[in-house]
């Protein structure tokens, strides 16, 4: 079935989804106005020191609730050149395959992005001009990755794999 792109996607998840999307929109909302005020201000004569940390913080939440809405709309790329030959029940299997080695990924994301923000924790990692601490960001990161990979799971788990069994 070919995906339609004149309708926004049917809402999923519910309360999860509105977090996800409030999060990512806010997240946006800051990195665009940062990098606006420093445009402007460099047009006028005044500089917004700080802008590229404003936005580059401001992406982490943006890209984590992006990936998490991805996720529970079920938006993530998937090849079916190959899946689409095959019958029900094959079909099933390899969507459900899919999902637990899309929630291995996400889970080695965040054992390696935990490690990094353990070696780095006493550190007191922070940007250079604002002093923005580091560590919470590598937590939205840590949680989200954590979050994709439960969502990965659950979904493997409770897609029916017999045929007959539309979900």
């Amino acid at each position: 079935m070919a995906q339609r792109f004149d309708k926004p996607p049917p809402a999923k998840g519910g309360l999860l989804t509105r977090i996800s999307f409030l999060l990512g929109s806010a997240g946006l909302l800051v990195a665009m106005s940062a990098d606006a005020i420093a445009v402007l201000g460099r047009h006028v004569g005044f500089t917004f020191l700080g802008a590229i940390e404003i936005v580059q913080a401001s992406v982490v939440l943006a890209a984590s609730a992006a990936m998490v809405g991805a996720t529970l709309s079920g938006a993530h790329a998937r090849v079916h050149i190959l899946i689409e030959r095959l019958g029900t029940l094959w079909h099933r299997r390899m969507d459900q395959g899919a999902d637990l080695i899309s929630c291995l990924f996400f889970l080695f994301l965040a054992a390696g992005s935990a490690w990094v923000a353990a070696d780095l924790w006493a550190g007191f990692e922070v940007t250079e001009i604002l002093g923005l601490p580091l560590r919470w960001l590598r937590l939205v990161w840590i949680g989200s990755c954590l979050l994709i990979a439960g969502l990965f799971l659950w979904r493997a788990l409770t897609q029916p794999t017999e045929p007959g069994h539309d979900a």
